[in-house]
């Protein structure tokens, strides 16, 4: 079984029970530090039931581009459309699609911001790469990781981890990590969400760089 199709089974079963409250509060987290601008192009990676995308879509003028909303779970792009249609979130403010989240379905070059929350540790340093790919030069990307400190996965989830994302202790190892990985200007904060901590990073993809 590959990788994806593994994530797509693991993540199907999660949707009916998904924690919605916290995603959305890691969503919040992640766009208070990244700052989409209202009109920018986004792209909300492994998306899951949209949290993100959600938040995002409800602030940006009808003009915006949609968001490109990308996971490999069918069950969660179709909770994402459930809770967007029900949140009164227009139809054309979201692009929803079934997909693998690596590479993403875009040109290069072509995306202002790109947004991963909770699941750069699943798709591993390669969805890295394809970012900066993605991204227009001085195009920005923010991810969230958990942190080393308090994520005690369950063996299945373990056996789904990329052995090439470390998960960082601090927001310093998590501003170090992206500059190794081809991104600049760097900030992290560590956030605390109940018994969880979640490590928010934002970064700039430099001009010159592959």
């Amino acid at each position: 079984m590959t990788q994806s199709a593994a994530l797509a089974g693991v993540f199907d079963e999660l949707a009916p029970a998904y924690d919605h409250e916290h995603h959305e509060e890691v969503a919040r987290a992640l766009l208070a530090l990244t700052g989409p601008g209202p009109t920018a192009a986004v792209a909300d990676v492994a998306c899951g039931a949209g949290a993100v995308s959600l938040l995002l879509a409800r602030h940006r003028p009808a003009d915006a581009p949609p968001v490109l909303a990308v996971d490999v779970s069918p069950r969660m792009i179709e909770t994402g459309r459930a809770r967007a249609a029900s949140s009164g979130v227009r139809r054309s403010a979201i692009d929803w699609r079934l997909a693998d989240a690596v590479p993403l379905p875009v040109a290069d070059h072509c995306l202002d911001v790109v947004l991963c929350a909770s699941s750069l540790h699943f798709l591993g340093g390669r969805a890295v790469a394809d970012w900066r790919r993605a991204l227009r030069p001085g195009g920005r990307v923010g991810f969230t990781l958990p942190s080393a400190t308090h994520f005690r996965p369950s063996a299945r989830f373990r056996a789904l981890l990329a052995a090439d994302v470390p998960l960082p202790r601090s927001a310093e190892e998590a501003c170090a990590w992206a500059a190794a990985n081809g991104f600049t200007d760097a900030v992290s904060r560590v956030h605390v969400l109940g018994g969880r901590r979640v490590v928010v990073t934002s970064a700039v993809r430099p001009a010159g760089r592959p």
